[in-house]
Parts: structure tokens; C-alpha cells; sequence
């Protein structure tokens, strides 16, 4: 018995969808609570309710007021579609090819850290889930699993790496990364100091995590999460601990710190090392200037992350999609690929249609991994399927290459008044 997505919304009609409408189902056993999932946003309010205070803050939240995470949502309200009508769209197709691998969907599943303290086993399912739908997963350099576990999990996995202006590090990380089976090493490079989050004071939230009552007690409000991950983690695996980058700490700690190093050095030399000694593809994320995106071709990079990391680091940045179009256009022949605020089908297909290649989706899959595991990341996957492919037929359009700027326009504004005299 399953339940699809028109039945939830009109439990009269159930059993009547029209022969083209293309419904998710929840197979028989999945946690019933994914039948009320009927779009990314819905796993952030039961992921509320499922995870300790301190770490739903820090998963959700953004920098300082929050107007970058803000404006990053705010942005596809801006744009509106100009569809084409009495076009054949009943052969649409989504598989995206990235990097020379075709993939199911234009979307992959993009790097955050400390998701295994959210999910249980939350890298590897993540991966994993990622696998089984062949599409691409990018594994933070601030996660508690070992990389070369990650891997092994999902063969669809990239490594995303935080690293110092320092030679050796980067060195050793590459070789670490070739070693591991790593064919993409994504370069963060809009964290050249830690952002002020102030939400993750007020919450109670460090890493490593500080033991105190409070903490204690915010676990014991979610007693799901407390037994279902946290202890079942520590009793099957043992203390979670920083794995990819620096020494190795303990997610739970009284004293220890996380050693970054000085990424404040970081700077083109390093890229440059790095296209030398890494034979993989190289993709730079973070990028917000167009001249970046020049200068990163210029050092032969492969690829070009347009975000700013998800709100989470310098407040009022500007939301990625305003800037994609220029980014693009310095680009030429290099991969671009925007990740911040993706939410909606509509949302890819605008990104697609100012040109970006591809698109990465965070905080709605670590949701749904930490509130029904794998069932949950291939419940979010196949609804942002569904609506890609939905929206492609109501644009008219039947191949992601067609999405182009001439499907969209402003959503504001009195531009399309005729101008008087004219």
C-alpha cells in the first residue's frame, strides 16, 4: 500500500490522477511521517522537532541577522516564467551530464558539516542515497566520517576540502583524497576566517560540543533523536570525531579545539599548486566575483561553485543567482555550478535558464537523513524529480538544455508598459 502526493491533498479523489500526472509514492514501510513530506521546506519543521535545539540552529541558521539566508530565497521570487504552449512535451528528460558522467537529474546533494551529529551515520547515507540515485554528493571537509569511508558508500562522491595557505597541507590532502578514490576535490574558498554566528551562541552550540545540563537537557526534549542516533552512535561506532581536516578531535569535548589553520593565507599560488599535483577535476566554491571566475579559468580550473555558502558566512552577500549571469558569461567552456537557496523544481530550471550547468541542494536532504535515514534522502530526491520534470512540461520545454533567458522574466516591476509616445 502507498500513498501518493494527490491522495494527501485530496483524499477524495484518490485513485483517479490523470494518466500524466507523476506522483511520489512512500513504499510500504518507509516512516509514515515522509507521507506528509510533500516538498523540501516540509522536512525543516519536523526536522525542528526531531533534533536537540543547538544543532537545528546550527544546521539552519545563517550569519549575524540572517539577511544573506534570507536573500537567498528571496531572489527566485523575482523572476517569473513566459511559458510556451502547444509544444509536445511528453518525451522530457532530465539526466545531466557533469564532468563527462551523466547523471538523473541536474542536482546533486552539497557538502555540510557535522551531519552524522544530525543523521545517524548521516555522511554515509547521504552518500549512499546519492548513489542509488545516480547523482552527485559532496562530502564537507568538516564531517565526522573518515572520506575514504564516504566514498566506499556512494562511488558518486565528492570531496570537498577546507584548507590553509600552507603547501604541505594541501599536498598531503590531495594525495589523501587520490588514495581514497576521489575523482572531484571542490575548494572551499569563502571561509578565509570562521563567520560570526551569533544564532549558534544563543543556541548553545560549539564545536566540538561542550558538555553542560543545558546540553543534556536539550537532548532529553528529544528523546528520538537521543536514542535513535546519538547513543546508537556511540554504542555501535564510538565517539564521532573530526576526521578530514586538521587533527583529529572528538564531536564531544570539555577542552578540545578543531585546528584550522591559516586559511587567511589561502590564496591563487595554492590553486595554482593544486592544479598542478591534483589529476582530478578541480572545482573552486564560493565564488561571487565575476573576475574570480575569469582569473579561475585562467589557472585551469574545471569548475565554478557560485554561492555564498548558504547564507552562513558573510552577512548581506549577495544571493547567487544575481550574480550567476556574469559569472557565467567569464566562464566560457568551465563548469558552473550555483548551490544556495534551492528550495523548488522552478528554482533549478531558473538557475539552468541564466546559466548554470548544474545545481547542488543542502539543508532539506541532511534534514530528511536525520528525520528517516535513506528512506528519507530518496523521498526529498525523487519530489525535487517530480517537480523538475512537472515544471519542464508547464514551461515547455524537453530538454534542460532548451531552459534559456528567454523563458523568464522580472516577476516586478512596470517595464512591459508601453512607453508613451512609442
Amino acid at each position: 500500500m502507498t500513498t501518493t502526493r494527490q491522495e494527501l491533498g485530496n483524499p477524495a479523489v484518490a485513485g483517479t490522477a490523470p494518466r500524466d500526472y507523476k506522483s511520489v509514492t512512500v513504499p510500504a514501510g518507509a516512516p509514515s511521517v515522509l507521507t506528509r513530506m510533500l516538498a523540501l521546506e516540509d522536512f525543516e519543521e519536523e526536522a525542528r522537532r526531531y533534533l536537540p535545539r543547538p544543532i537545528f540552529g546550527y544546521i539552519s541558521g545563517g550569519a549575524e541577522t540572517n539577511a544573506a539566508l534570507r536573500g537567498n530565497r528571496d531572489v527566485w521570487d523575482e523572476i517569473a516564467f513566459v511559458p510556451k504552449t502547444l509544444v509536445d512535451v511528453s518525451s522530457r528528460s532530465l539526466k545531466t551530464t557533469l564532468f563527462g558522467h551523466t547523471y538523473e537529474a541536474p542536482f546533486g546533494l552539497a557538502p555540510m558539516g557535522g551531519t552524522a551529529m544530525a543523521a545517524y551515520q548521516g555522511d554515509v547515507v547521504l552518500a549512499r542515497s546519492a548513489a542509488a540515485a545516480n547523482l552527485p554528493m559532496i562530502t564537507s571537509g568538516a564531517s565526522l566520517t573518515p572520506l575514504e569511508k564516504v566514498r566506499e558508500a556512494g562511488s558518486t562522491s565528492w570531496f570537498q576540502a577546507y584548507l590553509p595557505g600552507d603547501d604541505e597541507t594541501i599536498t598531503k590532502m590531495c594525495e589523501r583524497c587520490a588514495k581514497g578514490g576521489f575523482d572531484t576535490i571542490v575548494l572551499t574558498v569563502d571561509v578565509p576566517v570562521l563567520a560570526n554566528r551569533e544564532n549558534n551562541v544563543r543556541s548553545g552550540f560549539y564545536t566540538p560540543l561542550r558538555p553542560s545540563l543545558r546540553l543534556a537537557w536539550d537532548g532529553i526534549l528529544r528523546p528520538r533523536w537521543l536514542f535513535g542516533m546519538f547513543f546508537k552512535t556511540l554504542m555501535l561506532h564510538g565517539m564521532p570525531h573530526f576526521e578530514n581536516m586538521g587533527p583529529r578531535v572528538p564531536l564531544l569535548s570539555m577542552s578540545a579545539e578543531r585546528g584550522r589553520g591559516p586559511r587567511d593565507q589561502l590564496s591563487w599560488k595554492h590553486v595554482a599548486l593544486m592544479r598542478r599535483i591534483w589529476k582530478g577535476k578541480l572545482v573552486l566554491k564560493g565564488v561571487l566575483d565575476k573576475n574570480d571566475a575569469r582569473v579561475a579559468r585562467e589557472h585551469g580550473v574545471d569548475g565554478i561553485m557560485v554561492s555564498n555558502h548558504g547564507g552562513r558566512q558573510l552577512d548581506g552577500a549577495a544571493a547567487p543567482l544575481r550574480v550567476l549571469p556574469g559569472i557565467a558569461e567569464q566562464a566560457k567552456d568551465m563548469t558552473v555550478i550555483l548551490d544556495s537557496g534551492i528550495r523548488r523544481g522552478t528554482d533549478v530550471l531558473k538557475a539552468l535558464a541564466l546559466g548554470a550547468n548544474f545545481v547542488f541542494v543542502g539543508r532539506p536532504f541532511l534534514d530528511a537523513a536525520a528525520i528517516a535515514g535513506d528512506a528519507g534522502v530518496h523521498h526529498a530526491i525523487a519530489l525535487l524529480k517530480e517537480e523538475i520534470h512537472r515544471d519542464m512540461a508547464l514551461v515547455g520545454i524537453t530538454s534542460l538544455a532548451q531552459m534559456k533567458p528567454e523563458l523568464l522574466m522580472p516577476a516586478r516591476g512596470a517595464d512591459f508598459l508601453p512607453r508613451r509616445g512609442a
